[in-house]
């Protein structure tokens, strides 16, 4: 049957719906995922098109996902937290939603504290296990919407849920049920897409989804989990793995529109971001984020990256404010005690720091030479030195005026005698054999020693 597209507005082939195949043994996919040896990127040159929707936005997963892989937030810190990321988010919503637990007391606590703000940004939905129990939590509070785990790889069925294909489709139709009798949006996380077989179960059980959507005049999302970080942003890849085909795949074969598509990813193999900006380019509108990539093993997608992605695409921050980004990360180093590696992008603090004297001396003359963009501007981080056994009389200068926040004539040049002296301490220290970077406090006793009362420490970040 030949029908005209909505989206292409040419005429496509709809001749055949994928059916479920029931199949005695998992698909385990050895031929990729021989588990021995390191996964294969296999590729078949078929070619997704390119499909950026009209709108994109960010979710969040850091009460949910992110908190499974750290000490539990208190009440206050998640209630910081979501004000900090409504901030970030902008009047527009970029940061669309938000995901909480509901299973303990406190974890009620904290949604409640949250829902009293008001916060029109990010809207809080909730994440259940796929059981009509666990959907008894939800009902009693008001949410309008809720994340449904729908575990979809056969490595799961068979081997965790000790379930056939057919048996699982219809116990999590079971509770997707129960959510659309109670009005509630259900968000179906496919667990394990990237794994799963995604003709003969993703896109039956998506259809059957969709069915049911339509029947009950509340629209569904679909969430593809990436949930091992296995997903490949190349073009011309062969699914499970491929992420353009699974977006693809999704909207043409399953029509799930842009608006209730979502990505969700980790960072196993150093491709979140990617794989998070891929989704976006071919077709789904939400990708899922953890602040500061924090989650299960090596992390979700960092959700300040996809800030920046976002801009980047868009040409625009769309009312992001990205200041908000030094004060959440100055608050989980402070307030919770989260240690942020130093050369992480954005929030780490040297990640806009060098160490090369030939940098400093460029970054005295320009930053821009040396700095990804006006930081101080964009992120409320000055460029930075750090004074090693290379930094030379201008790294030492620079690290002065910017430690000490000294501007105009204040700032010192790299023939300033406190620079001269404290460039031989520096030379001496090294010729003793020190390895390490000088730390702040170091260099503030030697120039206070050197230079007196002329200075006064600034707070830095």
């Amino acid at each position: 049957m030949l029908e005209i597209s909505n989206k292409t507005n040419v005429l496509e082939q709809k001749s055949y719906r994928y059916q479920l195949q029931d199949v005695a043994e998992p698909n385990l996919y050895r031929d990729v995922y021989p588990y021995t040896e390191v996964p294969k990127v296999p590729f078949n040159h078929r070619r997704s098109p390119m499909n950026m929707p009209k709108e994109i936005w960010i979710t969040d997963t850091t009460m949910r996902d992110g908190q499974q892989s750290v000490e539990p937030y208190t009440v206050k810190q998640i209630v910081d937290l979501y004000k900090l990321m409504s901030r970030l988010g902008g009047p527009k919503g970029i940061i669309r939603q938000t995901e909480f637990f509901i299973y303990s007391k406190k974890d009620r606590e904290a949604l409640d504290a949250c829902l009293s703000l008001g916060l029109k940004f990010p809207e809080i939905t909730t994440w259940i296990r796929a059981n009509r129990e666990d959907f008894k939590l939800v009902r009693d509070l008001n949410i309008k919407e809720t994340g449904i785990l729908v575990s979809a790889s056969d490595y799961h069925i068979f081997k965790k849920m000790k379930m056939t294909r057919s048996e699982a489709m219809n116990y999590y139709l079971k509770t997707v049920a129960d959510a659309f009798e109670a009005g509630v949006i259900p968000r179906c996380h496919l667990e394990d897409i990237t794994r799963a077989d995604f003709y003969g179960f993703v896109v039956p059980f998506v259809n059957k989804l969709m069915e049911m959507s339509h029947d009950a005049g509340i629209p569904v999302k679909i969430r593809a989990c990436d949930t091992m970080g296995y997903g490949i942003p190349y073009s011309e890849v062969a699914l499970p793995r491929s992420v353009p085909g699974i977006i693809y795949g999704l909207q043409q074969y399953s029509d799930v529109p842009s608006e209730q598509l979502e990505w969700h990813g980790h960072n196993d193999f150093y491709k979140a971001v990617s794989n998070a900006s891929t989704a976006w380019l071919y077709g789904a509108c939400a990708v899922n984020c953890s602040l500061l990539g924090i989650g299960e093993r090596t992390g979700n997608i960092p959700l300040e990256a996809m800030v920046f992605e976002y801009a980047s695409l868009r040409g625009t921050l769309d009312g992001m404010d990205p200041t908000a980004i030094t004060d959440i990360a100055n608050y989980f180093r402070e307030e919770i005690g989260y240690n942020i590696p130093d050369m992480t992008p954005f929030v780490g603090r040297n990640f806009n720091v060098t160490r090369a004297g030939i940098h400093a001396d460029g970054l005295m003359k320009d930053e821009e030479i040396y700095n990804i963009f006006d930081t101080k501007t964009i992120l409320n981080r000055s460029a930075g030195v750090m004074v090693t056994k290379t930094s030379g009389l201008a790294g030492i200068a620079y690290w002065i005026n910017e430690n000490y926040a000294l501007a105009g004539d204040e700032r010192v040049t790299k023939h300033d005698p406190v620079v001269t002296a404290l460039k031989d301490w520096v030379d001496l220290e090294y010729e003793n054999g020190r390895q390490n970077v000088l730390s702040n406090h170091e260099l503030e006793e030697k120039i206070e020693e050197l230079g007196g009362a002329r200075f006064t420490k600034a707070k830095k970040f």
